[in-house]
């Protein structure tokens, strides 16, 4: 049989501006969305600032796509114009983690398709610059007709894990050790042995069990120890040295206030930007016939960004209402009324994807008479009560840290009693997870407290 020619059709990711602009816009603070529209309102001729904003809007889904705007500071004591400042906050000028890493990834050598799938990774990494997403997760951010697979994003996250700072985009903390310990020079000394430990031992390293640990990693016991402060000297957290929260001000993205007996969540006004469409320059376009094609590209993108704001700002809305709706007796009572709540439950009730709702939930704050919260702070897992129901684990919280507050000194509370008591209340609480909790919560155990009273701590 003599050879033959075969077509086959297969459908490569070709992500559109548009796309990349929505998915990175979703993701991103209230600050960085700011600097964004500062860079675009240099560079897009078509773009200007509204210098006759009106009142300030309850909602961006209210606003005309072209006439989205941050409205003007007053000075002169109005009640509301006071108020509005207090959201406010000025920016400094450290680079964030994912600037300083896109900045990195502008100049390396790559293709524009594997520079893209880097930025859906670095635009997914936590604030100590951990990758906790999945690969399933981007790829279903992504129109199904890009036949995107999860492994592309595998060799995505691979090149983003050879920017600066060492170990970033780490998945785990044994991974982000390795990383950093594969970048130092191959003779230093304790290296090898190292990392072996970030192999599965690190839990041996932990609780200082050295003949174990000796035996797992096969070296001698100075070696051990080499390696021991080798691994001491890395950084567990490489994205944590950027844009640290104490340095940096927060512009909440959403207000939550009480109207009459019903809670509800105002788009923040200094969170919108004070943007427009110059209409006199793309009427003169139009009337040019767009012979010129770089002015027309201009106009397309503005137009582009413009669309991508509302999709921004209506989304953080849709969520935002849902999670007020949900957690009314948080706002009402505090943390011990905090309900379970998931992600995928959002979504559900929304209608969209989950990985969506995660980003909407990434470096978003509510400003509430309660203080000031990222929304990820409402979401908590559920935890069975005896009666049939469920409790948040942060209402759990809340009430443990009332009984211990409330504990008598010289007889302070073990997490067996702590976990008895939380049963009295209809919460069954396993005492490991009470332990757990404490621990979240930096409150030492029972030993450490009734040694502190004997001290007269």
């Amino acid at each position: 049989m003599g050879p033959a020619i075969a077509l086959r059709l297969r459908q490569h990711l070709t992500l559109t501006p548009q796309v990349q602009q929505a998915l990175r816009l979703l993701q991103m603070s209230a600050m960085e969305f700011q600097q964004e529209m500062e860079q675009a309102l240099a560079a897009n001729p078509f773009l200007e600032e509204n210098p006759e904003a009106p009142a300030p809007l309850a909602s961006a889904k209210d606003a005309p796509v072209e006439e989205l705007y941050l409205p003007h500071e007053s000075s002169g004591g109005g009640s509301v114009d006071r108020e509005q400042e207090d959201w406010g906050g000025a920016l400094d000028t450290t680079p964030s983690l994912r600037e300083h890493l896109r900045e990195q990834l502008r100049m390396s050598r790559c293709s524009d398709r594997d520079r893209a799938l880097a930025e859906m990774v670095i635009d997914s990494l936590d604030e100590d610059g951990y990758f906790k997403a999945t690969f399933d997760e981007l790829v279903a951010l992504l129109p199904k007709e890009h036949d995107v697979l999860p492994e592309e994003f595998a060799a995505a996250l691979k090149l983003v894990q050879t920017l600066d700072p060492p170990g970033i985009a780490a998945r785990t903390l044994d991974e982000c050790l390795r990383i950093q310990l594969e970048n130092l020079p191959a003779d230093t000394p304790g290296r090898d042995a190292a990392i072996a430990m970030t192999n599965g031992h690190l839990t041996l390293l932990a609780n200082r069990e050295w003949a174990r640990l000796q035996h797992a990693v096969g070296c001698s016991e100075q070696m051990l120890h080499t390696a021991r402060g080798l691994i001491k000297s890395l950084d567990p957290k490489p994205g944590a040295q950027f844009g640290a929260s104490e340095a940096r001000y927060v512009i909440p993205d959403v207000i939550v206030r009480k109207n009459r007996d019903r809670w509800v969540a105002l788009i923040n006004p200094a969170s919108l930007p004070r943007l427009r469409l110059n209409r006199s320059y793309a009427d003169a376009l139009g009337r040019g016939g767009g012979s010129n094609q770089s002015l027309a590209r201009h106009l397309q993108e503005a137009r582009w960004l413009l669309r991508s704001i509302e999709q921004r700002f209506a989304t953080i809305q849709r969520v935002a209402d849902a999670i007020v709706a949900r957690q009314r007796g948080f706002f009402e009572y505090g943390e011990v009324a905090m309900k379970p709540l998931t992600l995928k439950l959002i979504a559900g009730e929304l209608g969209l994807h989950e990985s969506t709702v995660c980003r909407v939930t990434n470096s978003k704050y509510m400003a509430t008479p309660r203080g000031l919260f990222e929304f990820k702070h409402f979401f908590s897992r559920r935890l069975a009560t005896e009666n049939g129901g469920a409790a948040s684990a942060t209402a759990v919280r809340a009430v443990m840290k009332e009984l211990i507050a409330a504990e008598d000194p010289r007889a302070p509370l073990s997490d067996a009693e702590l976990a008895r008591l939380l049963a009295q209340q209809g919460l069954r609480v396993a005492r490991r997870t009470i332990t757990k909790y404490r621990a979240l919560m930096r409150m030492p155990s029972v030993d450490v407290r009734r040694a502190d009273m004997r001290r007269g701590v």
